[in-house]
């Protein structure tokens, strides 16, 4: 099986905005992402990320966490690419975006993104989509790349 990303590409650390700021997200990020999660449960769900079987009301922190160490293995080992997406001071989770690998022979990515409802309610949503476009573009090594939903 081919690496989802080539050994000697480098691994966008961040992409900074001057309304939000993409990040790895990691285990240290559990109590704002499940707060951006939970505070935003019937909106996601009728967002329909992935495939509207998440997130379950019944989620607790301590599964969001295992989610999140699992997102951060994956990125670690770069088989797939979780960012949290955060408020420039970093006091507010505001959504997250996944570049996932995909078994498809002609896609190199599924993208998947989400906001938290207050941030949909601002007009977010359209901004970050637009924001990580341009940026899998123009700093990934992918060709064809898939936003499911979108």
């Amino acid at each position: 099986m081919l690496p989802f990303v080539p050994k000697e590409f480098e691994v966008p650390a961040m992409l900074e905005t001057p309304a939000f700021r993409l990040r790895m997200l990691t285990v240290n990020d559990v109590v704002k992402d499940y707060d951006a999660v939970m505070s935003s449960l019937e909106h996601l769900q009728r967002q329909n990320v992935f495939g509207g079987t998440w997130p379950k009301s019944t989620l607790t922190l301590e599964q969001d966490l295992i989610d999140l160490g699992w997102h951060q293995k994956e990125f670690q080992t770069r088989r797939s690419f979780a960012y949290t997406v955060m408020s420039l001071d970093e006091s507010e989770c505001l959504g997250c975006v996944y570049i996932l690998p995909t078994e498809k022979p002609d896609v190199d990515a599924v993208v998947y993104l989400w906001v938290r409802q207050s941030e949909y309610e601002k007009g977010m949503d359209p901004v970050l989509f637009a924001a990580v476009k341009d940026w899998i573009t123009e700093r990934w090594p992918f060709r064809v790349v898939e936003y499911p939903r979108r």
